[in-house]
Order: structure tokens, then sequence, then C-alpha cells
């Protein structure tokens, strides 16, 4: 699994531009069965379930897009101003280097007013993005059209994956290429297997700007449940307060009770046994996580239609949002582990 992990984190595809990252996903699954991609774009893999109509058909979904930016506007110097895409911590983006996927990529960094020429109080505080643009070397506005570059142009961070020590690797959009990753490997051995349940893998767009793929993809398929598979905050690290989250990577698969403090996806009961008993059943090692902040695609399909049963697996992840995200494989894998267990059982619970 990682070094599909490693072919997605590398790839790029911010929200509304997911081209590549699912061109990556349909390679992978080609060959077990049928894809489709819907109107605003996800990628749909259906695996018919061997009993009658009676049986519950499952979604689970995996978002494709990763956070990122746009060209607003270019100015008489080359430089380009952007609006961001997602929810960056905007420190985070002060001299990063990006691709600009013009019809001809090309590199560029973003650059702000250096420290030196700041008065006193402004070297206190953060810059603000607005205040940032990207440079990549042109030098007028003509010579940056000249280089494809124009309003629209999307924008994604250069950063390469690379392993760390004891299982964990970093990169940049683990949020949300290993749920991808995952969900792919999963599918690939649900296809092999006769289960009773039909079973709706869907790669969504659009998550990190409002979970726009999940709602159109639910209504469509209308499933019987839903599972997201995503990334949550860790709180293993110096910083921050197991108050602020409790799971850490490396303990294993993480089963969402309740997100964004009740605003986002309150697991359904059901769901929410059916995943505790499987993984308990299966002895992989899991983790229950309460938070106050974020959401997944489950929101968004447990509000669709007449309302459909959702919950949360995900991995626990540091320095979400950031191009050095950083998690476990064992982590993956013990996902990966329970979503094939847990299909195979549904017919049980719904």
């Amino acid at each position: 699994m990682q070094d599909l992990l490693q072919r997605l984190s590398d790839a790029h595809g911010i929200s509304g531009y997911e081209d590549s990252v699912r061109e990556i996903t349909r390679q992978e699954l080609a060959p077990y069965g049928d894809l489709r991609v819907d109107a605003p774009g996800n990628l749909i893999f259906t695996k018919k379930g061997t009993k009658d109509d009676t049986s519950p058909s499952i979604m689970l979904a995996a978002h494709l897009d990763e956070i990122g930016l746009v060209v607003k506007h270019i100015d008489d110097e080359g430089f380009l101003r952007f609006v961001k895409v997602g929810g960056w911590f905007d420190p985070t983006l002060l001299n990063q280097r990006v691709i600009v996927h013009s019809e001809k990529p090309c590199i560029g960094v973003i650059g702000s007013k250096p420290p030196h020429v700041m008065k006193e109080a402004d070297r206190k505080k953060p810059v603000d993005s607005k205040d940032m643009f990207v440079d990549v070397g042109a030098s007028s506005a003509d010579d940056a059209a000249k280089m494809g570059i124009e309003t629209g142009t999307a924008i994604s961070i250069d950063r390469n994956f690379t392993p760390l020590a004891n299982d964990k690797i970093t990169g940049k959009a683990l949020d949300n290429r290993a749920g991808v990753a995952l969900l792919i490997e999963a599918m690939k051995q649900i296809s092999k297997t006769d289960i009773k349940s039909t079973v709706h893998a869907v790669f969504t767009v659009q998550e990190e700007v409002g979970l726009k793929g999940a709602k159109t993809s639910a209504f469509g398929l209308d499933p019987d449940v839903a599972i997201a598979l995503d990334v949550c905050v860790a709180g293993d690290h110096p910083g921050i307060n197991k108050t602020d989250s409790a799971v850490a990577a490396g303990k294993g698969a993480v089963i969402t009770v309740m997100d964004a403090g009740g605003r986002g996806v309150i697991t359904h009961p059901t769901v929410l046994k059916w995943l505790r008993e499987t993984a308990d059943t299966n002895k992989i090692p899991y983790q229950l996580d309460v938070s106050d902040g974020g959401t997944t695609d489950a929101t968004a399909i447990s509000l669709t239609r007449a309302g459909i049963p959702s919950g949360v697996l995900s991995m626990a992840t540091r320095y979400i949002h950031s191009p050095v995200e950083v998690l476990s494989l064992d982590d993956m894998k013990a996902c990966a582990d329970l979503i094939v267990h847990a299909v195979g059982t549904a017919e049980k619970w719904f």
C-alpha cells in the first residue's frame, strides 16, 4: 500500500481539479470491474452483491481532492495573487514551493514582504495570505500569460512523499489520499469475494470546499448505510493536549463517535456498534474519537434524501492541512482490514 500511497500523495489535484488523482484511481481499479464518472466528477466503482434486492447497499466514500490555491490576478510585474481553496492556516503557506498548473506546469514560490523592511509591529504578526504572492520568475503580466498562466489556474504545493521511522510516512495531501489508497486496497479484496451486499466505492470530489461530491453521489446511489474514509487530528505530539484529541498515530483505526461537536456527523448507533463489534471480533486495533472541529463526507451523506445511517473510519494524522502530514501505515492497514470485514457482515446489521 505504501507505493500506491506515494503515487497518490505526489499527484496533484486541488478541489475542482482532481483529474490526475482520479485517473490513478481508475487505473488501479479498472481490472477489477466497471467504473463510471458522474456529472460532478466522482469516480464510482460498484461491486454487485450476490443476494436478492433486500440485501443492503453500502457506500464507502474517500475524497480525491486536496487543499490548494487558484490564481486570482496577475499583476503588471508578473506576480500571481491567489485565493485559498480549502482550509489553510496562512503561516503554513509562506515560503512554500508550488506547482502552477498552466498548460505547461511551472514551478513557483510563495513570497511576501521580507521582515527586514517590516515595521516592528508587523514583524510580530503572522503574514496574511492576502499579502502573499507566487513568484514564477515572470517579468510581466504578458510574460506570465505566455507561460499559459491565467485567472483560474490551479496551484498546488510541491512536496514529495517520504518514509519516516517506525512505519510512519510524511507527504502532502495525505488528507485524503490515505483514504483513497486504503479504499482502493479494500475494494481489490472485496471484488474477489462473494458478498451479499452491494458495495459502492465512491471517490468524491470537492470535499474540502463543502462536501460537494458526497452530496450528489449519495443522492444518486441512495445507499442503506455509508462509511467515509478520511483522516483525523492526532493528539500525540508537542503543542496539543489529549483534551484536544485523544487519538494517536500508530494505535489503530479511528472510529468516529461524533465530529465538529455534533454539528458534523453523529455516528448512527447501529453503524457504531457494527464497526466496533467487527473490530473486536477480528482483533483489529481501534480508537474512538469525539472532536469539536472538522468534519467529513459522512455529514453530507447522512443528510441526503430521508437520511442515511453513516459513520467515519479514519487514521490519526499529525499536522493536517500542511505539506508535511504524518501518519502510520499500520493504521491504514487496520482501516482496510476493518472495512473488508465489516462489508462481509453488513447484511446482519442493515
